[in-house]
């Protein structure tokens, strides 16, 4: 029972920081809804595709925002139909992220490694939310829960990305070595971990439980 209760806390400490970084991360990207943004990125993709990545940094943000909260138990096991209505304002806001940010990603400073690194981030995005939507729509819960993960692993790329960012000085590496290099770590280890955590985490919550739930609230 200690160790249950440990790792149940454990589970609500890493939640509760990424849920912190999240929410930090998402409302300072959100700035760039203001007619005037304070503070703009120092990127040519600000001027030259400037709806872009104003579009993209709105749904990116509502991604972080409301990703935490698709996983917060309580919420699935007494309000399952908030769930499902957190879960399709998630979807939604990745496919337009990820729509918007082709055209500014195809373009990402320090050339064609950064792009590859950003674009294949963004396949994999919207790939893995598309899973999580049609795994759940076909009832299959626990994969869902697993799509969902890698998919919210990637979301937090832009956490990690402003990380590694002001860290870049300290390399003594060039900006655009660096940019490259951070165009991929900011979403691989994401991935891994996502991975490791799959493999090695037990599912939280009963899968009758989970599954008596998804039965028994008609879709909206």
């Amino acid at each position: 029972m200690p160790q249950a209760a440990s790792s149940s806390r454990l589970v609500s400490w890493r939640w509760a920081l990424l849920t912190l970084l999240a929410t930090l991360v998402g409302l300072a990207s959100l700035r760039y809804a203001l007619p005037k943004v304070p503070f703009p990125a120092g990127l040519p993709n600000f001027q030259l595709r400037h709806k872009w990545l104003t579009a993209h940094a709105i749904f990116a943000s509502i991604a972080l925002l409301t990703g935490p909260w698709q996983f917060l138990p309580l919420i699935r096991q007494r309000w399952l139909r908030m769930h499902r209505w957190i879960g399709r304002i998630y979807c939604g806001a990745v496919l337009l992220g990820w729509l918007a940010s082709l055209p500014i990603a195809a373009h990402a400073q320090a050339g064609t490694i950064s792009s590859a690194g950003f674009l294949t981030l963004g396949f994999l995005w919207v790939g893995s939310t598309a899973a999580g939507y049609f795994t759940i729509r076909s009832g299959k819960v626990i994969a869902h829960r697993r799509w969902m993960i890698r998919s919210f692993a990637l979301t937090a790329a832009a956490i990690t990305l402003r990380i590694y960012l002001p860290l870049l000085p300290l390399t003594g590496l060039s900006f655009s070595t660096s940019y490259r290099i951070i165009a991929w770590a900011c979403w691989v280890p994401n991935l891994f971990f996502a991975e490791w955590l799959l493999r090695h985490q037990p599912t939280p919550e009963p899968i009758a439980h989970l599954l008596h739930s998804h039965q028994s609230v008609s879709a909206d």
